[in-house]
């Protein structure tokens, strides 16, 4: 049969120690040097090796116990699972059975109820339609004495509803006076303020009819005026256009093929006629030559004292066509 594996360290433990302790004695080792031992202490010897196989089966047989105390331990928590499970099993029994028991006692409590309700109703019934005889008749006493004090109520409030729409209207016809008035006194307000706007208007119109009539004659004149001034300018100007003309036409130094050909500049002068720049803007090459030279000899061209007219000249357009005699 086969051994258990719980028994085979033991068992192996047990032979170890006693295949060690025969060759020990077989060989005669001498660990302490001591001298050999008498022949009568072998026997003590041969006691120590039989106390240690003691100890290792006392060991074999703890270790037995111990796992036979484990699967006792098992076992015992596996029967109180199932104790607790049967418990639970047998309280939820308990528990349905309960439930079932109250539940018939209410559906018997609700039938004896129910019962008893419909014996008391029949019963309150009865009392109530006496009761209701006794009301019906006292509450004919009431009704009656009730309009007795509704027509008395209601002549009441007729009366005091008449006064009330006599106030109301006469309140209403003294707010219709006060309104009338305010109406009256807002409309004679307004009548004078749109008078007042009226004549304002009118005196604002005439003022500003006058101040036209005024700024037309004040502007004629000083169209006259202007008109004459620029009359007076341009004829200035013309003047001195032509004097400049007239000098370029003594100093420009022109030959034959010049003849009906021109030259057009801007001039720049300063207000005492000195020339600040000149360029050619267009026209024949020659003939630009010829006189941007002679106005750079010049230095000066005639330019006219009076500030309008200056204003005219000092950027001056300059069309020079030479004239041959």
């Amino acid at each position: 049969m086969a051994v258990n594996s719980d028994f085979k360290l033991p068992l192996i433990i047990s032979a170890a120690i006693h295949g060690g302790v025969i060759l020990i004695l077989a060989l005669g080792i001498d660990f302490q040097h001591t001298p050999p031992p008498m022949p009568a202490a072998s026997a003590p010897a041969v006691q120590a090796v039989v106390i240690d196989s003691g100890k290792v089966a006392a060991r074999v047989e703890e270790l037995k116990q111990k796992k036979r105390d484990e699967e006792r331990r098992e076992r015992a928590r596996q029967e109180e699972l199932e104790r607790k499970a049967d418990e639970a099993k047998r309280a939820r029994e308990l528990e349905q059975e309960r439930i079932r028991k109250l539940e018939a006692e209410r559906k018997q409590k609700e039938i004896e109820t129910q019962k008893a309700a419909d014996a008391a109703k029949a019963a309150k019934l009865k009392e109530q339609q006496e009761k209701e005889k006794a009301q019906k008749a006292e509450a004919d006493r009431k009704q009656k004495e009730k309009e007795r004090q509704a027509e008395e109520e209601a002549a009441k409030k007729a009366a005091d509803k008449r006064k009330a729409e006599e106030e109301a209207a006469r309140k209403a016809e003294e707010e219709r006076k006060r309104k009338e008035a305010e109406r009256k006194a807002k409309e004679e307000a307004e009548r004078k303020r749109k008078a007042e706007e009226e004549a304002k208007r009118k005196a604002a119109e005439e003022a500003k009819r006058r101040e036209q009539e005024l700024a037309d004659m004040m502007a004629s004149e000083q169209d006259t005026i202007s008109a004459a001034k620029n009359q007076q300018v341009m004829s200035e100007l013309s003047r001195y256009q032509a004097m400049i003309a007239s000098t370029l036409q003594r100093n420009v130094q022109k030959e034959d093929s010049m003849r009906g050909k021109s030259c057009e500049m801007v001039v720049k002068l300063a207000k005492d006629g000195f020339v600040i720049s000149s360029r050619v803007k267009q026209g024949d090459a020659q003939v630009c030559r010829a006189t941007q030279a002679a106005i750079q000899r010049l230095q000066r061209l005639p330019v006219s004292p009076q500030a309008e007219v200056y204003e005219k000249m000092k950027e001056l357009n300059i069309i020079y066509k030479p004239e041959f005699n």
